[in-house]
């Protein structure tokens, strides 16, 4: 496992409403854009679509996280912010995220077997407040730092989604690549979960219908409107990658979902 920095919080609705609100659209002649290596990122980064209702659905935006994007959604908000930074961000690999959230710990939590210690660290099911997520922080982080790594809202990988956690050969830094639109991997059990959805080695599958009562026809590309217990957190590689490498990781996938 190469060294890597991630988020101590999920991303907030603080952080990932400008890049809704700024971000590049289509290049000034109208034409499509087509990525090239010599191209600079802040100029090909598509604009999220305006939402047809607020995503947060009415549960709060001040400190909490943001919730309801695409995978899609969530690999440009990295490329976007990789652009105004300098630096690189991307969604992290399963297994990073798993590497993260075990900080070093072979139990089925970070604190161990105990589910009656998950309300120290977590919401979930049992002590949600108003049945919706809650700001982040409020709970104890785990051994690393990282707080709400398990709960509050679930957590997007670049992975696409295998019946059996990866096998070793593609462990660490790489990630299964995509090869169907659907499914993908989200990781940390949600508000709405029993403990055993916050294990450590739990995982979920995104479906379609996470997008049933999306409005539009075709269904956006950048908003699920069924998965308001959804979010990510980032991670930034201590060892650049090469332009392609970012490409690929910014552009996960076969389709977008």
């Amino acid at each position: 496992m190469k060294p890597f920095w991630m988020g101590k919080y999920e991303v907030t609705w603080d952080e990932y409403e400008p890049f809704q609100l700024t971000s590049i659209g289509p290049a000034k002649d109208g034409s499509r854009q087509v990525w090239k290596p010599t191209d600079k990122p802040e100029d090909l980064i598509s604009q999220p679509t305006p939402p047809y209702q607020p995503m947060d659905f009415g549960m709060g935006r001040d400190r909490y996280p943001a919730i309801c994007m695409t995978q899609h959604a969530a690999n440009k908000y990295c490329q976007w912010l990789s652009a105004q930074t300098g630096q690189f961000y991307r969604l992290p690999t399963e297994a990073e995220w798993e590497y993260a959230a075990r900080a070093g710990t072979k139990t089925a939590y970070f604190f161990g077997d105990d589910k009656a210690q998950l309300k120290d660290y977590a919401w979930y099911f049992d002590n949600a407040p108003n049945f919706q997520y809650a700001k982040i922080g409020l709970k104890k982080p785990n051994p690393w730092g990282l707080y709400d790594i398990y709960g509050n809202v679930c957590e997007w990988c670049l992975d696409q989604y295998t019946p059996t956690t990866p096998a070793t050969s593609i462990l660490g830094n790489d990630w299964v690549r995509s090869k169907t639109p659907y499914p993908h991997v989200a990781r940390g059990g949600t508000y709405d979960d029993d403990p055993e959805l916050l294990r450590s080695s739990a995982r979920k599958a995104s479906d379609p219908l996470w997008k049933q009562q999306d409005p539009q026809l075709p269904k956006s590309i950048w908003y699920l409107t069924d998965a308001t217990w959804l979010g990510f957190r980032i991670v930034r590689p201590l060892e650049i990658p090469t332009v392609e490498e970012m490409f690929a990781a910014w552009n996960n996938g076969v389709a977008k979902e």
